[in-house]
């Protein structure tokens, strides 16, 4: 890492510090590991404005990069070759698990406003950013569809949706993927549960039959795994 990329991973994950070793732990390693969350920032994939949801955000961790970010680059602290994060960018998020959305709230304090809620079938608030990682392999076939139309409806003209999936295409590399889910659910205690997985030709289908202009770009580097980031723009 850079010095400025150093500086702003220690920014985002320090503020987990109060919410146990477990969380602090967790948010490191997911931003050294998961190549997604500095990725939106380096590719200047976000807007500057408007609000961004994230459906299933865990414990914050892309908000509270989101929010590191902002004041890094306000400090002067910023990689000279990444565009300008999002400096006026609302932040909202729904979480299912009640101990994540605490861990969240109080590493972003109020900085972003953190729901209790099963996406499954909850409606949408209107936004102009919604941010889907990981989310819809937990899901069945029909309530994979329901959030993609939902997430369709909430988001405004010209608004992003950012989905990240393992792409059931991808040969060996989507079995790590597979058998990589199935540890980490048996360490969190979820063993057995189904995991209904796509390929990426599916999703772009999906998403291109709902009026997106979408494209896909491989969320593997320095990783053994067969993710994908599908990038999709309303008309």
């Amino acid at each position: 890492m850079s010095p400025e990329i150093r500086s702003l991973f220690e920014a985002a994950t320090r503020a987990y510090r109060g919410s146990g070793r477990y969380a602090w732990n967790f948010a490191r390693g997911k931003l050294r590991h998961d190549p997604v969350f500095f990725t939106l920032l380096s590719h200047g994939i976000l807007p500057d404005r408007g609000t961004l949801l994230d459906v299933g955000c865990g414990q914050g961790i892309l908000l509270a990069l989101l929010a590191a970010a902002k004041e890094q680059y306000q400090a002067g602290a910023w990689p000279p070759d990444w565009p300008t994060p999002p400096l006026h960018l609302a932040m909202r998020g729904i979480e299912l698990r009640k101990d994540r959305v605490d861990a969240a709230r109080r590493a972003l304090g109020g900085g972003a406003e953190i729901a209790v809620g099963d996406v499954r079938g909850l409606d949408l608030p209107s936004c102009s950013v919604i941010v889907i990682l990981d989310v819809m392999l937990y899901l069945d076939e029909a309530e994979q569809v329901g959030l993609l139309d939902r997430a369709t409806l909430a988001l405004e003209p010209g608004g992003l949706l950012l989905m990240r999936e393992a792409d059931a295409d991808a040969g060996f590399a989507f079995q790590v993927t597979e058998w990589g889910e199935r540890i980490a659910g048996a360490l969190r205690g979820q063993t057995g549960q189904a995991l209904r997985y796509r390929g990426a030709i599916q999703w772009l289908a999906e998403l291109a039959q709902r009026g997106f202009a979408v494209g896909a770009e491989p969320m593997n580097r320095g990783t053994p795994f067969g993710n994908v980031l599908f990038v999709a723009r309303k008309a």
